[in-house]
C-alpha cells in the first residue's frame, strides 16, 4: 500500500530485526504469519480467510530486504509500507499478498502490473505467473527495479518505463491486472486489454478521499462486474490522462 511515511518512524523498529542472514529467513516467516493473520482478521468483509497456497510459498521465499533501501533492510520484513524514495512506498506485505490472491493467478498466465515500485510485488507475481509485464512512470524507480529483478533472476519479468494508464497493448491480452495506485476509475485501455473472464484488481478512489480496493471482472459478454474489498491508501496514480 503506497503511503508516505518519515524514515524515523522506523527506526526504533530497524533494531528489532538482525541485519542479515538467518535472521531475515527467521523474520520472513514471521511477516507472512502475521499477514495471514491479517487476512482472518479481514475475511468478514474481504472474503478472503485464507490465502492460496501459491501467494503463501511466494510471499515466504522472496526477499523483501532486497526491493528496500540498504538502511531501511532491518525493517524490511515489518507488515507496514516503507519509502523507497521519490515519494513512493513498497506496499505493506499484507496488501501485497491479499491483492495477489485476489487476482486468482495460476501456472502459466500473463500479468500486467500498473507501478513497478521497487519491483517487490512483480517478484511475488513472478514465482506464481508465466510471465509479468510491469509499467513504472518514474524512470528512475523503474529502471532500477528492472535491474533487479534481474539480477535476482526473474528472467519472466519484463519491465518498462512509461503511462501505465496506457498499459501494454502489445503484450495482451492478459489474464489479470492489478493497479498499485489510486485511480479515479478504472481505465478503459487496461479493460480492453483483460482476457474475457480476467480480473483487475485495483484501489479506486482519490488521494484525499475514502478509496477502496476493488475486484474488476470481465465478462462472456463484454460487461464488467465490480467488487469492494476493503478501504486502502495509495498515492494516485499519475500520467497524461
Amino acid at each position: 500500500m503506497k503511503r508516505y511515511f518519515a524514515l524515523g518512524a522506523f527506526l526504533f523498529f530497524c533494531f528489532a530485526f538482525p541485519s542479515h542472514g538467518e535472521g531475515f529467513d527467521v523474520a520472513r516467516h514471521k511477516m507472512v504469519e502475521e499477514v495471514l493473520a491479517d487476512a482472518n482478521t479481514t475475511s468478514s468483509y474481504s472474503g478472503v480467510s485464507a490465502l492460496s497456497p501459491n501467494v503463501i510459498v511466494a510471499m515466504k521465499k522472496v526477499e523483501r530486504h532486497r526491493f528496500v533501501p540498504d538502511a531501511l533492510a532491518p525493517a524490511a520484513y515489518l507488515n507496514r509500507p516503507l519509502p523507497i524514495g521519490y515519494g513512493q512506498t513498497i506496499s505493506q506485505p499484507f496488501i501485497v499478498a491479499l491483492m495477489t490472491d485476489l487476482m486468482q493467478v495460476k501456472a502459466g498466465d500473463r500479468i500486467l502490473e500498473i507501478g513497478t515500485g521497487s519491483g517487490y510485488q512483480a517478484a511475488i507475481l513472478a514465482e506464481i505467473a508465466g510471465s509479468v509485464y510491469s509499467i513504472e512512470i518514474i524512470e528512475p524507480l523503474g529502471k532500477e527495479a528492472g535491474e533487479r529483478l534481474i539480477s535476482l533472476g526473474y528472467r519472466n519479468v519484463q519491465t518498462r518505463v512509461g503511462d501505465g494508464y496506457y498499459g501494454w497493448p502489445e503484450a495482451a491480452p492478459f489474464d489479470a491486472i492489478i493497479v498499485t495506485a489510486a485511480a479515479s476509475h478504472v481505465p478503459p485501455p487496461l479493460l480492453k486489454q483483460l482476457k474475457i473472464g480476467g480480473r483487475i484488481v485495483i484501489p479506486l478512489g482519490t488521494q484525499f478521499m475514502t478509496q477502496y480496493l476493488m475486484v474488476v471482472e470481465k465478462q462472456p459478454d463484454g460487461s464488467v462486474t465490480t467488487r469492494q474489498i476493503l478501504p486502502v491508501r495509495f498515492v494516485p496514480l499519475t500520467g497524461g490522462h
